[in-house]
């Protein structure tokens, strides 16, 4: 049985910090690279940041510029975002996705198609 749950999101300031946490099932982690994607009212799904299987490697939207820091604990099956500095433009759903190492995720790390496994989602809001 394959399952993500997202969890941590708020309503906070601009400025303010998040931890968004995906507690996933062993079957959508182990071995799989993971990531965040976030999705606005009225935007199409992108990628926010990545991760090897093993943290090795890591990749981030550039518009993310420094501010995240997507993190794993394998011990846990735990899927982190660490989020600063947010600003209304992060206002979104942010998904947390999975999948196996395929040719395409090692193309395009960030890309919704690289993934087969998905959560719910958890909503972030910042208001200024």
């Amino acid at each position: 049985q394959v399952s993500l749950v997202e969890s941590g999101g708020d309503s906070i300031q601009a400025g303010g910090s998040l931890r968004l946490s995906c507690v996933a099932s062993e079957s959508a982690y182990k071995d799989n690279p993971m990531a965040w994607f976030r999705q606005g009212a009225e935007n199409e799904r992108e990628g926010v940041a990545a991760i090897s299987a093993g943290s090795s490697t890591t990749w981030y939207h550039d518009s993310i510029q420094g501010r995240f820091i997507i993190s794993r604990d394998d011990a846990n099956f735990t899927l982190y975002l660490d989020m600063n500095r947010l600003g209304p433009e992060d206002t979104a759903m942010y998904y947390c996705a999975a999948s196996p190492l395929t040719m395409a995720w090692l193309r395009k790390p960030l890309d919704r198609s690289s993934y087969n496994y998905w959560g719910q989602g958890t909503q972030v809001t910042v208001s200024t």
